[in-house]
């Protein structure tokens, strides 16, 4: 039997004392002798760094910034300091269902980035979609269909969450670093890049419990028409550039970043 492969979870805290020991058990639980959880604090004000410090694991390597980064740039240097062959994203709040691991491992195993859906935590119910008020899943099947996922992004009525993501190490190149004009929305634009490759692949196994309260970063509820418009505006621009990084690496010969195979056993 081989040796696994190295998992890193990457998250970012800020003012999360609250619920953030709870998710970290159940992501410790998670996790083999050799993976990592990679967490970067952005100058936060409460108890979070002692939060994480009481648990006494190896495991977790904190990174603490002296000043705030906000969410966006603060993942983005936890995927930079990331040394595994996964990186699985990981937000402060939620709690993950047993099985993440491997599900998200086996996910990977001819993509780039791996997508789950998540449900609620507390009743275990999908989230539901801030127009349509339907179910919000993504469904295996349309794993391919790029013109329909790039459409879906673009018009905000795609369900990729980070806290439900996995990107393999051999495609983070292409994920990072993260445009400048990136000031919201990292998981659409993982998923955009990832899309635009070729390389998304849609799980339809839940692999993270959400919890909503009035802090969270991504408020279910529809936004204001000028805010909704500035996000479109962007998604677009990244949409772009995900291009643009598509054309730069096909084709190229000798030492140059190219979209990944098949994941080793």
């Amino acid at each position: 039997m081989g040796v696994p492969l190295q998992v890193s979870v990457c998250m970012a805290t800020y003012n999360g004392a609250t619920y953030l020991a709870e998710q970290l058990r159940s992501i410790l639980d998670e996790l083999e002798s050799t993976d990592e959880v990679v967490i970067v604090d952005d100058a936060s004000t409460d108890e979070t760094l002692a939060v994480i410090a009481a648990l006494r694991d190896p495991r977790v390597r904190v990174f603490a910034q002296s000043e705030n980064q906000g969410y966006v740039r603060t993942f983005a240097r936890a995927m930079e300091l990331a040394s595994g062959e996964i990186l699985m994203l990981a937000d402060q709040d939620d709690v993950w269902v047993p099985g993440r691991r491997h599900v998200l491992v086996e996910g990977l195993r001819d993509g780039g980035v791996a997508a789950s859906n998540l449900v609620l935590l507390g009743d275990d119910l999908p989230l539901r979609s801030p127009l349509s008020g339907k179910p919000w899943r993504l469904r295996a099947g349309t794993s391919r269909q790029q013109l329909r996922n790039e459409l879906r992004i673009l018009a905000g009525i795609a369900p990729y969450f980070g806290c439900a993501m996995a990107v393999r190490r051999d495609f983070v190149g292409f994920v990072l670093p993260f445009p400048a004009f990136l000031v919201e929305s990292h998981d659409l634009w993982i998923a955009t890049v990832a899309n635009t490759f070729g390389q998304l692949r849609h799980i339809e196994d839940p692999t993270v419990r959400r919890r909503i309260h009035d802090s969270n970063a991504s408020s279910p509820r529809p936004r204001g028409a000028f805010a909704a418009l500035r996000s479109r505006w962007m998604l677009v621009r990244a949409w772009r550039e995900a291009v643009r990084r598509r054309r730069m690496s096909v084709h190229q010969i000798g030492g140059v970043k190219r979209a990944p195979g098949h994941l080793r056993d």
